[in-house]
């Protein structure tokens, strides 16, 4: 049965039943089984949804299973990884800090983090917590693919890193996405308040609010077991893949949370910051977070218009100001929608990557629009089919450009060693039993197994699957010794469905030989 709550004026939830007549002017007739239905088109494990409308939850549904060729099923307490859809969140504690007056959003990072350090020392001087929550920095993503940096290290080390990464744009010139700037956001948390970024949302949003199964960390994940696992389409089917902590990059996507949970969490950003009478976050404040920033070139469905503001992606649907953000880590992946005008909030949250989600948000958005000139579903579904053919085709031809019948320069254990990059640490290679293996920042789980392509040129195929491959090219000095590696990392696939490569964004990461 569907659950479905209503806040009454005691300020406190109770599960009761909304009359059948209001859950069917915000959720389109037979709404539960369109979604069981189209999951399958989408071979989508499991599914959580929720919708408010009005300053009342409407829905907070589980659909499918925690885990393939596991039985147990997924509920509105389920937890999924929010991923991104962190990121307004961490804007959200920083706005508490603005209205106690600790901070403005136009403080100079150094003021509350001196050893901050980015490769030029203007942009080091000047670098505001606005340019951060903005990607206005110019500084990306560190490695992507589904590889994280420095997984087992603190963020002050992912941090301190930064002074030996290039910027991809000038700074404040351009939008460019970081993760790694929003961590450094949730770090002025910590310096600010006394208390980490982790315990500050718990004390300050996720204890008072009720929201008692979100946290920021994977190790908090609730002892019963209730948490989705995650999934992706490797190799023509969709298959589990290991679970992994998220804390380095927490502020920038390491919430993890549920459709209740984020019923509230979505009651709180429609009513001014406030819930159940208790005032989180400042109208003024709040009204920063989701008012237009940065202006971005216009792009998506229906958008005359895309901008920025803090965490939030503002575009305009059907003359409608909408505001969204997704998510994506490894098999997590997230829409959230908010559209203030209607007062209505929809969170969709899978444990694999599609776009049905996008479908299910647009669809519940037309039908409180009264709009019923798209099939969302059969348009989503035949884009990505589209997309796949494409992208495997382009794969395929670059697979063909590989040249057989070469062999290495020199026998495989010459190219064991020790390389050293400034900014990704260590790159280690052995010899083992007739083969070679790559490990890097010394880290058992980022551990693959080097399969030669041509002349000098190996594929890392990483032993955990959910991150892919990648290539790599050992160098030679003009003795022709094996004097270094060049490793190219994927930072953003075409269509990870497909693989982690082709790609059109990427980095060149040369390591020097140390032993």
């Amino acid at each position: 049965m569907r659950r479905i709550f209503h806040n009454i004026f005691t300020g406190l939830l109770l599960f009761i039943i909304i009359p059948a007549v209001h859950a069917q002017s915000v959720l389109p007739e037979d709404f539960d089984e369109w979604i069981e239905t189209s999951m399958q088109q989408w071979d989508i494990p499991g599914m959580s949804v929720a919708v408010v409308k009005d300053g009342e939850i409407i829905l907070t549904e589980g659909y499918g299973v925690l885990k393939l060729g596991e039985e147990q099923q997924v509920d509105h307490h389920t937890q999924f990884g929010i991923a991104s859809v962190s990121k307004h969140m961490t804007a959200s504690s920083l706005a508490i800090l603005v209205d106690e007056g600790k901070i403005s959003w136009n403080d100079k990072v150094i003021k509350h983090i001196p050893w901050f350090e980015l490769s030029d020392p203007w942009v080091t001087a000047n670098v505001t917590i606005h340019d951060l929550l903005t990607h206005q920095v110019g500084v990306g993503r560190m490695l992507g693919n589904r590889l994280q940096f420095m997984t087992d290290r603190s963020r002050d080390e992912l941090l301190y890193r930064m002074r030996y990464l290039d910027f991809e744009q000038p700074f404040r010139s351009d939008y460019v996405y970081s993760n790694v700037m929003y961590t450094l956001a949730g770090e002025i948390v910590t310096a600010v308040s006394g208390q980490t970024w982790d315990e500050f949302m718990a004390e300050r949003f996720f204890k008072p609010m009720g929201m008692s199964r979100s946290n920021t960390s994977i190790n908090d994940l609730h002892s019963d077991g209730n948490a989705a696992h995650p999934h992706q389409y490797i190799n023509g089917e969709v298959v589990t893949i290991p679970i992994r902590n998220w804390d380095v990059a927490s502020p920038a996507g390491g919430v993890n949370s549920t459709a209740y949970d984020m019923a509230k969490w979505m009651l709180l950003q429609l009513n001014s910051g406030s819930f159940e009478d208790d005032q989180y976050i400042s109208a003024r404040s709040l009204q920063a977070i989701q008012t237009p920033q940065v202006s971005l070139g216009a792009s998506g469905v229906d958008a005359s218009q895309r901008s920025y503001g803090y965490g939030y992606n503002i575009t305009d649907y059907r003359g409608y100001r909408l505001l969204s953000h997704g998510g994506a880590t490894d098999g997590m992946n997230t829409t959230y929608i908010l559209l203030p005008e209607e007062n209505l909030g929809i969170i969709v949250m899978t444990n694999v990557f599609n776009t049905f989600r996008e479908a299910v948000a647009r669809t519940i958005i037309d039908h409180v629009l009264d709009v019923t000139d798209q099939d969302w579903n059969e348009l989503y579904l035949n884009s990505y089919k589209n997309q796949y053919e494409v992208v495997k085709a382009e794969r395929e031809a670059f697979e063909a450009t590989r040249i057989s019948g070469t062999t290495t320069t020199h026998s495989l254990d010459a190219y064991a060693g020790r390389f050293y990059s400034s900014l990704y640490e260590y790159a280690e290679v052995n010899y083992e039993n007739g083969e070679l293996v790559l490990t890097i920042f010394d880290d058992e789980n980022l551990t693959a197994d080097l399969e030669h392509w041509h002349h000098n040129t190996f594929r890392i195929n990483w032993r955990n699957p959910a991150q892919r491959e990648e290539f790599l090219q050992f160098r030679m000095n003009i003795e022709g010794e094996i004097d270094g590696v060049e490793i190219q990392y994927t930072l953003r696939p075409r269509l990870l469905q497909v693989g982690a490569y082709p790609t059109n964004y990427y980095r060149n990461v040369l390591y020097t030989r140390t032993q």
